[in-house]
């Protein structure tokens, strides 16, 4: 589902969940909660009782699923904690790049879902929420 070079290894591929995110430094530790902080938002955002909050939420999620497409399913919060751990904008050693709400999908439930199956979940949620929001934003 994303654009990405043939060549290219998905950064799910070598991002797959492990044991290891359990023993995040500060570092690793401000980005996951930093994550679960926007996670939070995307799912009460469409809440909010003012106008331009809700338009600023109606275009934050479109433009979360679409930088989740041009950088092969790895958000952005990730490469920067590579660049900042390794110099790199990827990391084959930071396990939960691209595969953040994997990680805390398993962490949870004990099941490992498969890429396309988190992909679909994903993206269903972002459009019900997306669609909640336009339904609050109409209602007014």
């Amino acid at each position: 589902m994303s654009i990405a070079d043939k060549d290219e290894t998905p950064a799910v591929a070598t991002a797959l969940p492990s044991h290891v995110a359990e023993k995040r430094d500060l570092l690793g530790n401000v980005c996951f909660y930093l994550h679960f902080a926007i996670m939070i938002y995307i799912v009460t955002g469409w809440l909010v009782p003012f106008r331009d909050a809700l338009i600023f939420y109606m275009c934050f999620l479109p433009a979360v699923a679409v930088q989740w497409q041009f950088n092969k399913n790895s958000c952005v919060l990730n490469n920067i904690e590579s660049l900042m751990r390794s110099g790199q904008w990827r990391d084959p050693n930071n396990r939960e790049e691209g595969a953040w709400l994997q990680t805390l999908a398993l962490n949870v439930t004990g099941i490992l879902f498969k890429p396309w199956q988190m992909d679909a979940f994903t993206y269903f949620v972002l459009l019900v929420f997306w669609s909640a929001a336009l339904s609050h934003l109409l209602w007014w």
